[in-house]
């Protein structure tokens, strides 16, 4: 894996970036084949507080975890250990729910061929661990600008908003994000 480390506000050291680099090879014993991906890795610090930002795109998933302590190294541990947890947990979904065979280990790898099954080879039956819709809403999308968003975002209340997005004509969305500034979410 490919690993980009950056730092925002905070000089990364080579003992950090080997740090970080031991941590995240632990990753590796959950696949079979090397990771081909480029993650990217963000070490802040703000007000004494150490944040770590890890994303790592897969096939199929994107793994991303944060967080921030006192200390930048416990920052990493834990984003590590919830990375770990991540992967675990949506391995042991899938298995329950398509009974592959095999190794799991092969989940997260390129297919040579480039192949991915649809959602319709493979939702093949329930599980108990399925997400629960508890609610769905219909509106029209009323074209404007990435400024008027945020407002109606602010105005009731949500932390995102979708929009018909009046520059690019496509469907896009705004999210508040944790540090508080915007970000803009918009079709490839």
């Amino acid at each position: 894996m490919n690993l980009s480390i950056r730092g925002q506000q905070i000089e990364v050291t080579d003992a950090l970036k080997d740090y970080v680099d031991k941590k995240l090879s632990r990753l590796e014993k959950y696949f079979d084949a090397p990771l081909n991906s480029d993650g990217a890795v963000t070490l802040s610090t703000t007000r004494g507080l150490h944040t770590v930002e890890v994303t790592i795109p897969l096939k199929g998933i994107v793994l991303r975890a944060e967080d921030e302590s006192d200390d930048m190294y416990a920052s990493i541990d834990s984003v590590v250990d919830k990375l770990e947890r991540q992967i675990r947990k949506h391995k042991t979904k899938i298995n329950r729910k398509f009974r592959q065979e095999g190794s799991l280990k092969t989940l997260f790898v390129e297919d040579p061929t480039g192949t991915v099954a649809t959602t319709a080879e493979l939702d093949t039956d329930t599980d108990d661990d399925d997400f629960e819709v508890v609610r769905t809403k219909r509106f029209m999308l009323k074209p404007m600008d990435v400024e008027e968003a945020i407002l109606q975002m602010n105005m009731v209340g949500h932390n995102f908003f979708v929009f018909s997005n009046i520059d690019s004509e496509e469907v896009s969305v705004v999210y508040k994000r944790n540090d508080g500034k915007y970000g803009l979410i918009e079709q490839g």
